[in-house]
């Protein structure tokens, strides 16, 4: 039960993929929190070298394609698991369950958790 549980999480989580970055569109930026005054984590701004925002901008575009990358890189490693984890589990009977089946489903779990992780940025 919780080896199909994780294949349609796994499913749900490349169906949510590939809806909201398909055909090579980057997904929108997360808006930046603001500092309010008085709240813990609230300062002044580290003292450095001030970048331009044209450099800023450049820095993000080039930290969201590297991120649309790799999770294209790794959606596309989560469908082949999952499918290969399904052909698995339909070759199993219900008294016998493989390793190899385990060990597929916690992989296939801890790449879902990077995806969902990574798309949260």
């Amino acid at each position: 039960m919780r080896l199909l549980r994780l294949a349609v999480i796994a499913i749900a989580v490349l169906a949510g993929v590939s809806g909201t970055c398909s055909h090579g569109q980057l997904a929108e930026p997360l808006p930046q929190q603001q500092s309010i005054p008085g709240q813990p984590g609230a300062g002044p701004p580290p003292m450095g070298p001030s970048i331009s925002p044209e450099v800023e901008a450049q820095q993000a575009r080039s930290r969201n394609s590297e991120r649309q990358k790799q999770l294209v890189q790794d959606t596309d490693k989560l469908l082949v698991l999952a499918t290969q984890l399904k052909q698995d589990v339909s070759k199993t009977n219900k008294d016998v369950l493989s390793v190899d089946v385990i060990k597929k489903a916690d992989e296939i779990e801890k790449l879902a958790h990077s995806v969902k992780e990574r798309m949260k940025g």
